[in-house]
């Protein structure tokens, strides 16, 4: 296939290699691109930095890659629903994970900030804590913040429910968190769908996020499982 359609999850995952810094969309793997992660698992993609809100659960999203060991550092929020992720987190030498949390606000406004050019956020939270260690301090309007940067990535795998032709997507429930905010920081976006369209059968108010952002798009991602 030509274009952004790719004939598979394999091919249009191929640009990334060892070393790449990934953002994947979803929360607890709710929204995860399953295809993708599983190309990359089973090339074997190795020390990646993984950025996104959680570790997932054992076999499902982002813990697939941290399963396999693939994952070098991970900045999340969330760690605590997957073992194998608290165990790689205190264990020693080549299995060790590199474990840097943010607060989920502060992640997902990092991110935006990367997307929109911004030279970071000022938050409130972590101030007094060991969060704010090496950290800029601003005082504005006699409360303190803490400077945080902004967080871009070379790729982002993101899942849409429904994506035509040119990647204009849509994001059904929860599988919109995070998936539309971090197409925009990242150099390259690889969109994993459960239905791909003809460009203009999706309604224009109905877009979620625009195809200017989306680089490939390979079909086969399934419903949640009940």
């Amino acid at each position: 296939m030509t274009g952004k359609l790719k004939a598979s999850a394999a091919e249009a995952a191929a640009p990334i290699q060892d070393g790449a810094v990934i953002m994947v969309g979803g929360f607890m793997g709710c929204g995860t691109p399953e295809t993708l992660i599983d190309a990359l698992t089973a090339r074997g993609v190795k020390d990646l930095t993984i950025i996104c809100n959680d570790a997932a659960c054992p076999g499902r999203g982002v813990g697939k890659l941290i399963d396999a060991g693939l994952v070098r550092t991970l900045i999340a929020s969330h760690v605590g629903l997957n073992p194998e992720a608290a165990r790689r987190i205190n264990a020693a030498g080549a299995e060790r994970l590199e474990c840097v949390l943010v607060p989920q606000g502060t992640l997902a406004e990092r991110i935006r900030a990367g997307g929109t050019g911004l030279g970071g956020i000022l938050t409130p939270t972590g101030v007094g804590t060991e969060a704010a260690r090496g950290k800029q301090l601003i005082r504005v309007d006699g409360r303190d913040y803490l400077l945080e940067t902004p967080l871009r990535a070379e790729f982002a795998l993101i899942r849409a429910s429904r994506i035509d032709h040119f990647g204009n997507s849509l994001f059904y429930g929860a599988t919109r968190n995070f998936n539309p905010l971090m197409a925009p920081a990242a150099d390259y976006v690889i969109a994993g769908a459960g239905e791909v369209v003809e460009t203009g059968q999706i309604d224009p108010s109905a877009v979620h996020l625009s195809g200017i952002f989306v680089d490939a798009i390979t079909g086969g991602e399934q419903p949640w499982p009940v």
